[in-house]
């Protein structure tokens, strides 16, 4: 029944995405504000799909551009963040290569940066700013990378030079989050691993094995927005947003109850 299950989601994974490509290629052609919402409904109806209950704690500002920053532990992180509201992400530069992958990146106008040369970092910061200031949601994982799902890794500050190009007043919002129940049953330290992605791990295989084991809760947590303004520079809003999170991190981790509301 697992696998069943697994070929269940793919094929309709499948032909809801091959339907609406076109849709959203055309959408992002014309530069039509479609392009902004049509992968916020989308990612809904796959996380209904896939069994993904999410479970939010906070709102996300949705009256003005805002820059979110977050924690990294899957690819299904992708799911559960355009499954709250329209947004873009940031990614790396190798992200933009892998087969289908970066299709739907483009599809959903993925800023895609170079870390590794800082002039590039630079101009990936420059476009971020743009589109913040164009009132995108723009989400940055300063991890620069997945994380097993246990902990927090140390956050990089760069890419927070989007923040100092933007207007002062632009709003930023940490969001935090940990996927808590695999198929009813509680993820604790030994399992969690099992959802991440991260490392070497052939995606492929995970994907597969994480649709065979049943429906998956994550817990969210969404920052009061803050401005750099408020923080000071750069440096210090990436040390804000990092000890933010972690702490965040592990009260969704201890499991212990909160108010939330139901997103999927």
């Amino acid at each position: 029944m697992s696998s069943l299950r697994a070929v269940w989601v793919l094929f309709w994974f499948f032909l809801i995405t091959l339907i609406l490509i076109p849709f959203q290629w055309l959408f992002v052609k014309l530069k039509l504000p479609l392009a902004r919402l049509l992968p916020h409904y989308y990612h809904k109806l796959i996380s209904r799909i896939m069994g993904l209950r999410i479970h939010v704690d906070g709102d996300i500002v949705d009256d003005k551009p805002v820059l979110l920053v977050a924690n990294h532990i899957s690819w299904m992180d992708i799911v559960v963040f355009t499954a709250l509201t329209p947004l873009s992400f940031v990614a790396k530069q190798e992200v933009g290569t892998w087969p289908g992958v970066k299709v739907l990146a483009n599809l959903q106008r993925t800023i895609f940066v170079d870390r590794e040369k800082k002039t590039e970092s630079l101009n990936s910061a420059k476009e971020i700013a743009s589109r913040i200031a164009e009132g995108d949601h723009i989400v940055l994982f300063p991890e620069g990378t997945s994380s097993d799902g246990n902990r927090v890794l140390n956050f990089k500050s760069s890419l927070f030079a989007a923040a100092s190009l933007a207007d002062q007043e632009t709003n930023v919002q940490t969001i935090a989050l940990a996927y808590t129940f695999l198929g009813g049953v509680p993820l604790g330290r030994r399992t969690r691993p099992l959802v991440a992605w991260y490392g070497d791990m052939e995606m492929g295989g995970h994907v597969w094995t994480l649709l065979k084991a049943g429906p998956l809760d994550v817990h969210v947590r969404i920052g009061e927005p803050v401005t750099l303004a408020e923080i000071g520079d750069r440096k210090s809003l990436a040390a804000y947003s990092e000890k933010k999170i972690r702490k965040d991190v592990a009260d969704l981790l201890s499991l212990r109850p909160f108010e939330t509301k139901r997103v999927s």
